[in-house]
């Protein structure tokens, strides 16, 4: 019934606004075009600033009308946004939630609406999960897991890191975690010496890596960075400690943007986790399949790769972001 009721409410967007030359024929006056909300959390990084071109790009593809909000890092911006999608009428609304929590009430009464939501990058937990339609995103923690086994087998199962986290409580950083330990729990001989967040910000990631330095410099041969700004942050504060990242202490992170290859050839960087933030082409299929009646599965797996700085000259002319 979920389904088919967002899906009523997207048809009726589409036959409402001429979807079509003979709508327009009929009707006398020209077409218009579908209308949908994007809630980004912000641009905190490249990563970031990637999906919401990628999401607009695609909208413009299509001949979509966009509505785009940037939260700016803060939820209560994107609850009030969601609000003011509802306002307008749209047809869906996209959201990249900032945290998994904190989002019953606004998302249900979205859904008394009749207005489909569909998350990109990142899950929430809600007491009814019928009040959005679907997850696309990364498996965060099979990408924690890549990352750790890579370290694990660069390093014979013996090595003494430190964790550069995501923001608190949000879907990557919660999951890029428990799938890292997973893999290191099998590992004795892999210790964790000092875990933070960095907040995803490449300043961040250098600011805290700068106190790792200073607490446990002699002692840190690897970092584990949940994102590439953080990383590219950790270098930073490594080459200032007069140390040779990649070399001295070797580093591995998840994204697989341009800025991380580039590290990569350079030697600077060892190993990245992709996790690939062109999302808009597979954001607006999903819409397309619920217009043509499909029922969605709960989640949408992006699939990632794994690349380390061998592989990294040839695959640099080929990254999008």
């Amino acid at each position: 019934m979920r389904a088919l009721g967002w899906m009523g409410a997207l048809l009726a967007l589409v036959v409402s606004c001429g979807g079509g030359d003979g709508g327009a024929a009929a009707g006398g006056g020209s077409a218009k075009t579908m209308v949908v909300g994007f809630a980004q959390l912000g641009a905190e990084s490249n990563w970031r600033t990637a999906e919401t071109r990628s999401v607009q790009d695609e909208a413009q593809r299509r001949g979509i009308e966009l509505k785009f909000s940037d939260a700016q890092g803060q939820q209560e911006n994107q609850i009030r946004a969601l609000k003011g999608f509802v306002g307008m009428n749209v047809g869906a609304i996209l959201l990249a939630p900032k945290t998994e929590t904190g989002w019953d009430n606004v998302l249900a009464d979205v859904k008394r609406k009749g207005i489909p939501v569909v998350l990109l990058d990142r899950g929430v937990k809600v007491a009814d999960e019928s009040i959005y339609t679907t997850l696309i995103a990364s498996d965060f923690v099979e990408e924690g897991r890549k990352a750790a086994q890579w370290l694990v087998d660069a390093t014979g199962g013996k090595c003494r890191l430190v964790e550069l986290q995501g923001t608190v409580g949000s879907a990557p950083a919660i999951d890029r975690q428990k799938g890292f330990l997973e893999v290191l729990a099998k590992h004795p001989g892999m210790e964790v010496l000092l875990s933070q967040t960095a907040e995803f910000g490449l300043a961040k990631g250098k600011e805290v890596m700068e106190a790792f330095l200073k607490a446990k410099g002699k002692e840190i041969q690897a970092v584990y960075a949940h994102n590439d700004d953080m990383a590219l942050g950790a270098i930073q504060a490594i080459e200032a400690a007069g140390l040779k990242p990649g070399v001295d202490i070797r580093i591995v992170s998840i994204d697989g943007g341009k800025p991380a290859f580039e590290a990569m050839v350079a030697g600077k960087l060892n190993c990245v986790v992709e996790c690939s933030p062109l999302l808009g082409p597979m954001a607006f299929d999903a819409l397309e399949r619920l217009q043509r009646g499909e029922t969605l599965p709960k989640r949408i797996v992006v699939d990632d790769r794994v690349f380390t700085a061998e592989q990294a000259a040839a695959e640099l002319p080929n990254r999008k972001y």
